[in-house]
C-alpha cells in the first residue's frame, strides 16, 4: 500500500513538474515549407504568406525549394490599388494590406520573379521598410483624385509608377536566371502552376452558406469572393488540407491577448483568468503592463481554459469589429502539447528571432473563433463539399 501511494505521489509530482516547464510540443503532421522571412515595417504581410503560400505549393508539386520576390507582388498591386482608387473618386482603401487574391492575380497575370533578383530594396535600407513609400503613394493619389483642374492629367499613372519603381525598383522587360531568359510573365509560367484552382473560404451568418461573396474588409480592395461555409466545414477542409499534403493560407486577428508575440495563439478566456477564485488576489495593484505579463504567462502554460467557440461567437466578434482582418501567415502542419490539446503549426513573417525561430502553434479554437479566410487548392477540400459548392 504504501509503495502505490508512493508511485502515485511521484506521478502527481511529475504531472506538476510539466505543467510548470511550459508548452511542449509533439509534431502530428508536418508539411514542407521555405525558410522563414521578415516582412519587417511593412504592412505586406499579405505577400509575404501568399509567396510563401505559392513556394510551398512548388514543394508540394516537386519543383523544388523556390525563393520568390514579394516585392514584385506588391509593385504591381500598388499600381492596381492606385488606379482603382482614382477610378472611384477616392472612395477606396488605399494602405499596404492586401488579400492573398491580390498574390495569385499578380502570379496569374503578371507572372513573377525570383528574390534575389528582384529585391524590392532600392531605398538605402537593408531590409524592407515602408512607411515613407506608403505616406508619399497615398499623398499622390489623394492629390491626383483632389486636383482643381475639373479633370485628370494623362500623366498621373506614369508619375505613380515612377515612385513606385524608385522605391521598390524598375521591373525589368527580361532577365537571366540560371542560364536562361524569361520575361516576368514567361518565368510564372515556368513554375507550373494554375493560378485559377486555388480558393478562397470564410465562414460567417451575414451571407448565405454554400455561395460565394466579397469578404467586407478594407484590403480586399479587389473585391475577390470567397466560398462561404459552416465553421465546422472550414475546420474539416483546413485538417484534409494538411493531412493530404496541402498548406493553406491563413487570414486572421491576431489583436487577441492570447495571440504572443513568441510564437502561441490560444483563444483564451482572458476573463475567468483573471477572475478565477482566490487567485483574483494578484491582480490588486498591478499596473497595466504587469498585468498583461501575468496573463502572458497563464496563458502560456499548459491547460489555459479556452472560450467555447461557435458560429453565433465568430459573426458577433466580426459584426463588433472584435474579428479584424490583422494578419496573414501559412498553415503548414498539427502538433499537440503535452496535454493532449491541438494545435496548427504556422508559418509567420516576422523573422526567426522568436522562440519557436519564426513558427507559431496555434491552437484549434483560436483558427475557429479568428480565421477571416483561407486559401488552398480546390483539390484540398473534401469531395462532398467541393459538390455542395460547384467546385469542379
Amino acid at each position: 500500500m504504501m509503495t502505490t501511494l508512493t508511485a502515485t505521489y511521484a506521478q502527481d509530482a511529475k504531472k506538476d513538474e510539466a505543467k510548470t516547464e511550459g508548452l511542449q510540443f509533439t509534431t502530428v503532421k508536418e508539411l514542407k515549407i521555405t525558410p522563414i522571412k521578415n516582412q519587417n515595417r511593412t504592412g505586406t504581410c499579405w505577400s509575404f504568406s501568399g509567396v510563401g503560400f505559392i513556394e510551398s505549393e512548388l514543394l508540394r508539386t516537386g519543383k523544388g525549394e523556390v525563393d520568390l520576390s514579394e516585392m514584385f507582388i506588391v509593385n504591381h498591386s500598388y499600381k492596381d490599388k492606385a488606379d482603382k482608387y482614382v477610378r472611384l473618386h477616392g472612395m477606396l482603401n488605399f494602405a499596404q494590406g492586401g488579400s492573398f487574391y491580390d498574390v495569385l492575380y499578380a502570379f496569374k497575370h503578371y507572372g513573377a520573379m525570383p528574390n534575389e533578383l528582384y529585391t524590392g530594396l532600392e531605398y538605402g535600407e537593408d531590409s524592407h521598410v515602408h512607411n515613407e513609400l506608403a505616406e508619399i503613394a497615398t499623398a499622390y493619389v489623394k492629390a491626383v483624385v483632389g486636383n482643381k483642374n475639373g479633370k485628370l492629367s494623362p500623366v498621373w499613372r506614369q508619375g505613380f509608377d515612377a515612385l513606385i519603381d524608385a522605391y521598390l525598383g524598375k521591373i525589368p522587360e527580361k532577365f537571366t536566371y540560371k542560364g536562361k531568359q524569361y520575361t516576368p510573365k514567361s518565368y510564372g509560367e515556368s513554375l507550373g502552376l494554375n493560378f485559377d484552382d486555388y480558393v478562397s473560404l470564410t465562414s460567417f451568418t451575414h451571407h448565405p452558406f454554400y455561395t460565394q461573396f466579397p469578404l467586407e474588409i478594407e484590403d480586399n480592395w479587389r473585391w475577390s469572393e470567397s466560398y462561404n461555409v459552416p465553421i465546422n466545414e472550414l475546420m474539416e477542409v483546413i485538417d484534409n488540407a494538411i493531412n493530404s499534403g496541402y498548406t493553406l493560407a491563413w487570414g486572421t486577428d491576431v489583436s487577441e491577448k492570447g495571440f504572443t508575440r513568441d510564437g502561441i495563439g490560444i483563444a483564451a478566456d482572458v476573463k475567468a483568468l483573471e477572475t478565477s477564485g482566490s487567485d483574483q488576489a494578484r491582480w490588486v495593484g498591478l499596473s497595466r503592463s504587469a498585468k498583461d505579463e501575468e496573463l502572458r504567462k497563464m496563458i502560456e502554460a499548459p491547460g489555459c481554459k479556452e472560450i467555447k467557440v461557435t458560429q453565433e461567437l465568430r459573426q458577433q466578434a466580426y459584426d463588433n469589429f472584435q474579428t479584424t482582418d490583422d494578419h496573414g501567415m501559412l498553415i503548414y502542419g498539427i502538433a499537440k502539447d503535452q496535454t493532449g490539446r491541438k494545435y496548427y503549426m504556422v508559418k509567420n513573417s516576422w523573422g526567426t528571432d522568436t522562440k519557436y525561430k519564426g513558427i507559431w502553434y496555434v491552437t484549434e479554437a483560436f483558427v475557429a473563433y479568428k480565421t477571416i479566410n483561407i486559401a488552398v487548392h480546390k483539390d484540398a477540400l473534401p469531395k462532398a463539399l467541393r459538390t455542395k459548392l460547384g467546385i469542379k
